[in-house]
């Protein structure tokens, strides 16, 4: 989609040069290590599409225009960029410290964090990107306010992991309510945000956002279990090698009713969506893309 394809554009630049200019140079060296290693960067495209989705002015686009010669027309599309970009150094921060947890070598095709340049540069790196972060964040209270929430909740989610392992469903699906959908939710809501939405406006779409990112870890349990690494892009089994929690592994039920699950998720999120009653558009469109997307995605 040239439409998306065009955002994701705007946010690599404003991430590099972000990261960029970061000081000390060695500190910004290890930020771009960890952030410019590639990744789908499906939060901070959320955020922006929720913006334009929830009536935000960003984008002007000339009609030779490519896809990176998008023009930031206002102070929504500056907020929102600053914002998508803020998500993503703070998803990259948790990567970091998962990989240290997990003792992963590779992340992205490149060394981790911690192989690359020893575990205290990596937990340094980390907090360096969630300093960043939240200085994009800190003239918007509201901002700071969702951010802060998905962190609480993230690290609560990391620490059941390890010391509270979910056995039941119910509990495995707080666990990713915590560990994936609060900062899916965080980057649906800080896009409301941007377009100076109402509070019911950015309560639903984080809704939207958070059953989403539930899906997703659904879906992304499942092919961990059942699909080959080849076909998966990167090794499979390894939460079963990592003694990791999973739906899988804390169900009895087959990989077919768990695709149920995670497809009844993402009927949910639509339907959020829908009670918003938002323009059509394209932005809208992706938010209905995305939804369906994350449950029949084979990688």
């Amino acid at each position: 989609m040239e439409y998306v394809e065009a955002r994701r554009a705007a946010i690599e630049d404003r991430i590099a040069e972000t990261v960029g200019a970061v000081e000390p140079a060695e500190l910004g060296e290890e930020l771009e290590h960890v952030v410019l290693a590639g990744g789908k960067r499906v939060r901070p495209t959320l955020t922006v599409l929720v913006c334009e989705a929830a009536g935000g002015d960003v984008w002007e686009t000339p009609a030779a225009s490519t896809a990176r010669q998008q023009v930031a027309l206002s102070e929504d599309g500056e907020d929102a960029l600053d914002f998508a970009v803020g998500v993503e150094l703070v998803h990259n921060a948790s990567l970091v410290v998962d990989d240290i947890i997990d003792q992963s070598e590779v992340r992205r095709g490149t060394p981790s964090a911690w192989a690359e340049f020893d575990y205290g540069p990596a937990i340094v790196a980390s907090n360096g990107l969630l300093g960043e972060a939240f200085a994009l964040f800190s003239r918007e209270p509201r901002a700071m306010e969702c951010v802060t929430d998905a962190l609480v909740d993230l690290g609560e989610g990391e620490a059941i992991e390890l010391v509270d392992r979910p056995e039941t469903e119910a509990e495995y699906m707080e666990l990713a309510r915590r560990k994936t959908g609060a900062l899916f939710r965080a980057a649906a809501e800080l896009g409301a945000v941007a377009a100076d939405a109402d509070g019911r406006t950015v309560e639903t779409l984080g809704e939207y956002a958070e059953r989403v990112g539930v899906a997703f870890q659904i879906r992304d349990d499942v092919l961990d279990a059942t699909a080959d690494s080849e076909a998966l892009g990167k090794p499979a089994g390894i939460d079963e090698e990592m003694d990791r929690p999973s739906i899988v592994r804390v169900t009895d039920q087959s990989p077919e009713e768990l695709n149920d699950l995670a497809v009844a998720e993402s009927d949910r999120a639509l339907e959020a969506l829908d009670s918003l009653n938002l323009p059509e558009g394209e932005a809208r469109d992706y938010l209905e893309y995305l939804a369906e997307f994350v449950v029949s995605r084979e990688r």
